[in-house]
């Protein structure tokens, strides 16, 4: 590996990090807040917060315990259908019919017919917003053409998430044998949500209405109430069942910062909700951002060995980041580019080429994986004769 020490950055006395340590065990064990983070979620069976930027865990309580998650699992329903929504298979105004199969579901519902259509935007709203177990069988059956094929999309996306303590049976989180999650991988779904922005416009709503031109319109209401109580929440998804209790992944964006909290087991809504706030409270009040480089920023450029191109700029494709602890004097902050040193054409678009490495110290805070942005095709012979001979040849 090539190493290049690109920059460091000393942060005045104000600011602190905090690596990326996860508790073990307990609730009282090796969280970043230390004794004020032990009781954030004491109610919960289940706990874990987390910023979605960087993915650092602040605190956790029994997260990788393996749990009914409810309606939590609509998260990754929502999550395949912006994905597709991305990808163009689906378009927003295309109509969804409802099976008999869907309108059977019961529990939380939309109430469809059999027959009926609905967009995929209103099926989203139901599906967000009021928890539709219809609406999820509904949408899971146009994208996949059935619930056990999408059921089968939804294991495949976990296991690419690289996610151990989950497997689904349903698209919808209705008591099912062999349907279970953690707060962890909830977490990790969750934040794989929220890169796909116009999600909130549907999971942040606290009221809409569908079928609101006909002669029966329905009034949506937000299961998740901090949408509405708590300044900056904007989702995701509330879940309840007598075997899983009151559970909830949230979200909440201030100051630069968007936290992802998730309770699993809670004993009733009031709790739920107070413990999910305060979890948000600390992260809000004890950590801030750093931002080593922004989206679009040129970071370096890594060789390619017999490449069309002999070199090719690495860009940033997201904000890369470190969450940094407020009020402990630090020694500084510094990165470093760690480069293949061989990178050998042909080179594929999003082939990983390097890292970034953001130290605090001798410690490690975060890794970025670097990527290429584009393909590279391997040069020809005559091209590589003309390298080699250099003077003798025009440059290309």
């Amino acid at each position: 590996m090539l190493v290049l020490c690109i920059a460091v950055s000393v942060l005045g006395g104000a600011t602190g990090a905090w690596a990326e340590e996860k508790a073990k065990g307990t609730a009282n064990s090796g969280n970043a807040g230390g004794a004020a983070a032990a009781e954030l979620a004491p109610g919960a069976r289940s706990a874990i917060l987390m910023d979605a930027d960087t993915g650092t865990v602040i605190y956790e309580k029994n997260s990788h315990d393996k749990l009914p998650p409810a309606s939590i699992t609509k998260i990754m329903t929502m999550l395949l259908t912006v994905e597709a929504l991305d990808e163009g298979k689906l378009q927003l105004t295309d109509k969804v019919r409802t099976s008999e199969y869907a309108a059977s579901m019961g529990g939380s519902q939309i109430f469809l017919e059999p027959g009926e259509e609905m967009t995929v935007d209103d099926m989203l709203k139901g599906i967000a917003m009021a928890s539709g177990n219809d609406a999820s069988v509904a949408m899971a059956e146009k994208i996949a053409g059935s619930e056990s094929a999408f059921v089968d999309l939804m294991n495949q996306k976990a296991e690419a998430l690289g996610l151990k303590d989950t497997h689904f049976a349903n698209c919808n989180g209705l008591p099912a044998a062999n349907h279970y999650s953690s707060a962890h991988d909830i977490a990790v779904i969750s934040r794989e949500l929220l890169k796909h922005e116009q999600i909130i416009k549907y999971t942040g709503s606290y009221q809409d209405y569908l079928r609101k031109d006909s002669p029966k319109p329905f009034w949506l209401v937000n299961t998740n109430k901090l949408v509405r109580f708590y300044t900056g929440a904007d989702g995701l998804k509330t879940g309840y069942t007598s075997e899983a209790k009151f559970c909830l992944s949230a979200t909440a964006a201030r100051d630069g910062l968007r936290a992802v909290a998730v309770v699993l087991g809670e004993p009733n809504t009031k709790t739920r909700n107070s413990e999910v706030s305060a979890m948000f409270d600390y992260l809000f009040s004890q950590y801030k951002l750093h931002t080593i480089h922004k989206e679009g920023d040129t970071i370096g450029t890594v060789r390619i060995e017999k490449g069309v191109k002999t070199q090719l700029p690495l860009v940033a494709k997201e904000n890369y980041s470190v969450l940094l602890r407020k009020g402990i004097t630090q020694e500084g902050i510094r990165h470093e580019l760690v480069l293949d040193e061989h990178v050998k054409a042909p080179v594929a678009e999003g082939q990983t080429v390097g890292k970034l490495v953001v130290y605090q110290g001798t410690g490690i805070l975060k890794e970025y994986e670097l990527k290429a942005g584009e393909t590279v095709a391997k040069a020809g012979w005559w091209k590589l004769f003309k390298r080699a001979t250099g003077s003798m040849f025009t440059n290309d």
